[in-house]
């Protein structure tokens, strides 16, 4: 009864016909049972008028109109769009009147007379038929809307898509899976054993593990060839495909690409640069410089931290220049004694000193119409100095045990991490000395002043590290990388690449996180300024707030520096035997013994 009234209620009808009795009798019945509003109309232009002014919810039609058929109202009506039931009523009812009427779409026909209790029992089930038609409709409105909707999903998503079904029958790829196997309309593979590709191979393996076991494959990680020759690194995901009655229908397939993105920089920055990481302006300024100078045959001076990268500078700069088909030819000052270096750089002859048994050439000589780079050269005594700024002046040198000098032909690139302005004040380095090698000199920025470049070092050395160890690790966290980003890195590059390599060695999973790093990474030294009472977040022990004694200032150097006393300095930024100085008058004389001693 209540589904009754309220199909009655706020229910407009349009009754048509000629005869006015007609029109009132239905009128006054159809009011009575309360439906309405209830209009009427005696004519088919009528009619026309009423459903183009108004909307109806049955229209009862008279089959024979003056003048016209109830018919032709029909067609009228499915001409303009309207759509609601309409029920023809005829005083001579036949098959071919009835037939002509569903073809115009009436949902029926009544007989006359036509009493009370048949009018409202048609028009009751007019109105519950088109109320059932009307929800059907809608309900395969919504069901085609969320099919486009999981269309667009299943075609928008980046990861690639396969559902197989339990016959191995490819029922459905989605774009990216279309992409990623190579697929082809035209071939019509049906079929996963079709494909021949890496990527059709480890499908169609997790595929054929899921059918016989039913149970899901993780991170089946494979290597695939693109159409452009590079290699695409995939995690394949394989699970059984059931309805919500625990029917098995096949197998649903999730392959993700976990290649390490390349990070993205500015259209007119390098990222990469010989062996050089970063797209930072100081980065993009030391690339420029360098090839600038590369080209001209004079000295130059690296200057910067430990780890910043010197000695690619020197390669580098050789690359540039057109020396570059000559032998480069590297020697570290720092690691050798006054006596050793010589013979290094200038070579000696049989018998100059004990333990010469044969003729050997220096360095300068391997390096003749090449270019022989000087590592740490502000580590060099007194004596060294006169020595390299003799050849400097007069491009000639003489061999240790020889009294005739040798000319040759050699590009100078010195490089070191202490203050020469500093050096040359204090007297421990010539002045003339500094001015030859400083014809031009390219600085090399700390990390702590590119750390927009993190990211893409720290990606460089994933994507190496991964190779190299043979780690399926494809991201980094963002907590990881904030704290790599946080970091002051008194190592530079260096100690970011060493970092990384530790975190592959350590993380067994596919991204590292934050307990992959050392602690000074993940818990950096929170000091309290007693000047501002400001919170400062440090790890370079070089700049320690100046309330800092200098002998926590040396012991936390060393500690950092893991008792290395040339690495010591360096982070000081003082030269070795200033620390050793210190040590000696703060009551580290022990250390001074055990250094000697190594």
């Amino acid at each position: 009864m209540d589904d009754q009234a309220t199909l009655e209620k706020d229910t407009p009808i349009l009754i048509v016909d000629d005869e006015a009795s007609i029109r009132l009798t239905f009128e006054m019945f159809l009011a009575r049972a309360g439906f309405g509003p209830i209009s009427t109309a005696s004519t088919l232009d009528e009619a026309l008028i009423a459903i183009k002014e108004n909307e109806f919810d049955l229209i009862i039609s008279d089959i024979v109109l003056e003048g016209e058929r109830g018919t032709e109202l029909l067609r009228k009506i499915r001409e303009t769009g309207v759509e609601c039931p309409v029920v023809m009523v005829t005083g001579f009812p036949n098959l071919d009147t009835a037939a002509e009427a569903v073809r115009y779409g009436a949902f029926d026909y009544i007989s006359k007379p036509v009493n009370k209790e048949t009018l409202l029992k048609f028009v009751r089930q007019a109105l519950k038929h088109w109320e059932l038609e009307n929800e059907k409709k809608q309900l395969l409105l919504e069901n085609e809307k969320f099919k486009r909707y999981l269309e667009a999903i299943f075609s928008s998503v980046r990861d690639a898509i396969i559902t197989i079904d339990n016959e191995m029958k490819i029922v459905q790829l989605n774009d990216t899976a279309k992409q990623w196997l190579q697929y082809s309309e035209e071939d019509k593979l049906v079929s996963l054993e079709s494909y021949k590709s890496e990527m059709g191979k480890a499908c169609l393996q997790d595929a054929q593990q899921v059918l016989s076991s039913r149970q899901e494959v993780r991170e089946h990680q494979v290597e695939c060839k693109k159409r452009d020759g590079n290699i695409r690194i995939i995690s394949l995901n394989a699970a059984p495909l059931e309805d919500g009655f625990d029917e098995f229908n096949g197998v649903v397939i999730v392959a993700r690409d976990i290649t390490l993105p390349e990070p993205v920089s500015g259209s007119n920055s390098r990222n990469k640069f010989h062996g050089y990481v970063g797209c930072s302006q100081v980065m993009q300024n030391v690339y420029n410089l360098i090839e600038n100078v590369g080209k001209v045959d004079t000295a130059v001076l690296v200057t910067g931290e430990s780890g910043t990268g010197k000695e690619l500078a020197a390669e580098a700069l050789h690359a540039e220049s057109q020396r570059r088909d000559m032998p480069l030819v590297k020697v570290d000052c720092a690691a050798m004694s006054e006596e050793l270096l010589e013979s290094e750089l200038f070579g000696h002859r049989k018998g100059a000193f004990t333990g010469a048994d044969r003729d050997r050439p220096g360095r300068l000589l391997q390096a003749d119409k090449g270019t022989l780079f000087l590592d740490e050269i502000g580590d060099i005594s007194p004596r060294m100095q006169l020595l390299l700024l003799r050849f400097l002046q007069e491009k000639t040198f003489t061999p240790v045990g020889q009294d005739n000098p040798i000319a040759v032909d050699v590009r100078i690139i010195a490089a070191t991490n202490v203050n020469f302005t500093e050096k040359v004040k204090d007297g421990s380095f010539r002045e003339d000395l500094y001015y030859r090698l400083k014809v031009v000199e390219i600085k090399l920025p700390p990390l702590r002043d590119r750390k927009g470049g993190i990211p893409i070092l720290v990606h460089h050395f994933l994507s190496m590290f991964r190779e190299k160890l043979k780690r399926n690790i494809h991201g980094i966290s963002d907590q990881a990388m904030e704290a790599l980003a946080r970091y002051t890195w008194p190592g530079n590059v260096r100690e970011l690449r060493h970092i990384i390599e530790r975190a592959c060695v350590l993380c067994d999973g596919p991204t590292i996180s934050l307990e992959h790093f050392p602690e000074e990474i993940q818990k950096p030294v929170i000091y309290i300024s007693a000047q501002s009472g400001i919170l400062d977040h440090r790890t370079n022990i070089a700049t320690l707030p100046p309330y800092v004694s200098e002998e926590d200032e040396i012991i936390e150097a060393l500690k950092h520096a893991r008792g290395n006393k040339s690495k010591a300095a360096r982070i000081l930024n003082i030269d070795r035997s200033t620390l050793y100085r210190k040590m000696q008058r703060i009551g580290l004389a022990s250390d001074i013994a055990k250094t000697n001693n190594r």
